[in-house]
């Protein structure tokens, strides 16, 4: 019978990255919801957000190292933050590039995509104090796996929009290289659920 030890700090930090994310996801609506010439300081909020996930990293990799009893392996425990990171570091990335490239406006599908992420940032908010107790989890990865498919149905249709013909050569690669930041937030969302899913079946 497997020891779970109680009273770390892991499941709270773990939580506090995850929150961040449904931060960021409210960010990146406003910012696909603006007109580019307000986008910036948008851009430079997810950033500061970013930042806060980076420290929330650094965090738990300190307390990481310096437990001797962890609550599960160390090696999930790294992986399941930085998968969070990954999430975030994508939204940002996306934010960034929409006003380096002075993006016009995104794309039809955009916001359902954003939406998408949302949910996600909610569902992995929301299930992470669940770690304590995993054997719980099982509606979160599943319904986490559907979203990431939906995210690949909506990515294919904004790809379908933008090589429609007649289009801007210069401005299908940019926007493409934008959107594709926010299907890959979808597919680190769905790793942060498999890590998830793979504690479940070691503690069970």
């Amino acid at each position: 019978m497997r020891f779970t030890p109680r009273g770390t700090r892991f499941f709270d930090l773990l939580t506090d990255a995850a929150r961040n994310l449904v931060t960021a996801t409210a960010v990146l609506h406003d910012l696909v919801a603006a007109e580019p010439a307000d986008r910036e300081p948008l851009a430079k909020r997810l950033h500061e957000v970013e930042h806060h996930g980076d420290e929330l990293m650094h965090t738990i990799m300190v307390e990481l190292n310096s437990s001797f009893v962890t609550p599960f392996d160390r090696e999930d425990i790294q992986a399941l933050a930085g998968k969070i990171d990954d999430a975030l570091d994508f939204m940002d990335t996306a934010a960034d590039l929409a006003v380096l490239y002075r993006l016009g406006a995104f794309p039809p599908g955009t916001d359902l995509l954003v939406r998408v992420l949302s949910r996600c940032a909610e569902l992995t908010a929301t299930s992470m104090p669940g770690l304590a107790k995993v054997g719980d989890l099982e509606p979160y990865w599943i319904e986490i796996n559907e979203l990431e498919n939906e995210a690949d149905r909506i990515y294919r249709r904004i790809l379908a929009h933008l090589f429609e013909p007649g289009g801007d050569a210069l401005e299908v690669l940019k926007t493409k290289e934008v959107v594709e930041q926010f299907e890959l937030a979808a597919d680190a969302f769905e790793h942060v659920a498999d890590v998830v899913q793979t504690i479940a079946v070691k503690e069970s």
